[in-house]
């Protein structure tokens, strides 16, 4: 498959199936967190980036092949920003026909103050869009995005789209340790969370491999304050430990399937393990050196945890990314 990839355990929608419909990495946003690399370059044009025909045949056709209690959602995410298709509102409509099972999407909603693409995306049993700041400085510094994707227009279109949805609007913020946890940074946030009026918002960490170095998560007493400013606004979620391993399907190639798994979700060894837990450790053995000598993946490692990612996404090295150069001591 190529388009579609999983189920993969989700701690907010159980098994998810995903559904990629952009190439890595398009996408309008650089941020300093991402898990799937720099993004070069920046782009912000809707077009038709994947044949829809070919993402409508691999859904269908992996649908056919799983029991609906086999997945809890059908999700729209991946490889770069799901908004940047210039038909992704067809296929979010298809995959409703297609099946009973809800429908998600999660998108940084950088274009939703764009009237069509908000009818576009109302289709969707749920949405999840990215607020992670309150201010256009903070923004630019942690989100990075396209000239054209203003705070501004990223504010004003999350609101718009809250005033016309009837479906469950979960807002993401991601949490960066002296990036946007302070008081005064989560009292900005939250008072434009209240205009937005979010169902919940879930409150993330960077536990994969983000793209800066300089990245890292708030310890426990921040996290906790964060929970509490920005719980006067809406019922707060924090991420709960996933369970179960990614699913590879039905591929007749292994590596063609993790590899594929990679291009969306880094996985640390640990998981990777995991998910070849039912293979034989010569199967799993040769899967590791053909991962490693193939040239299609690499091992990225941050916080001490190796992570396997696409040997397309670019990250840069700890010693090319230190946000200060370190000074020699006394």
């Amino acid at each position: 498959m190529t388009f579609v990839y999983g189920p993969v355990p989700s701690w907010r929608l159980g098994r998810s199936l995903g559904v990629d419909p952009v190439p890595l990495k398009i996408c309008n946003w650089n941020c300093a967190y991402c898990q799937l690399g720099r993004t070069q370059p920046v782009v912000n044009e809707r077009r038709d980036y994947v044949p829809i025909d070919l993402v409508l045949a691999e859904l269908r056709e992996t649908l056919a092949t799983h029991a609906t209690d086999e997945i809890d959602w059908i999700t729209f995410l991946g490889s770069g920003e799901p908004l940047l298709h210039a038909h992704l509102g067809e296929m979010l409509r298809a995959a409703k026909a297609m099946s009973p099972i809800p429908v998600a999407l999660l998108t940084n909603g950088s274009l939703l103050f764009h009237a069509d693409v908000r009818a576009e995306v109302a289709v969707a049993d749920a949405v999840m869009p990215t607020l992670d700041v309150g201010s256009a400085e903070l923004y630019r510094h942690l989100n990075r995005p396209h000239p054209e994707v203003t705070f501004d227009r990223h504010v004003q279109g999350l609101i718009a789209f809250r005033d016309e949805y009837q479906g469950r609007l979960w807002l993401e913020v991601m949490l960066v340790n002296g990036v946007n946890d302070s008081a005064p940074a989560l009292d900005a946030l939250a008072s434009w969370l209240a205009r937005i009026r979010p169902d919940e918002i879930h409150l993330n960490v960077p536990s994969r491999p983000s793209v800066e170095p300089w990245v890292h998560a708030p310890d426990r007493a921040l996290r906790q304050r964060a929970a509490e400013i920005l719980g006067r606004v809406a019922p707060v979620r924090v991420p709960t430990r996933t369970t179960g391993a990614f699913e590879l399907g039905r591929c007749e190639d292994l590596v063609e399937g993790i590899l594929g798994i990679l291009q969306r979700h880094p996985m640390s060894e640990h998981e990777l393990m995991r998910t070849l837990a039912h293979r034989t450790p010569e199967h799993v053995r040769e899967v590791l050196t053909a991962l490693e000598r193939g040239g299609r993946a690499q091992v990225v490692v941050r916080d001490g945890t190796a992570f396997w990612v696409s040997a397309a996404a670019a990250f840069p090295s700890e010693r090319s990314s230190r946000p200060v150069p370190e000074l020699p001591s006394a």
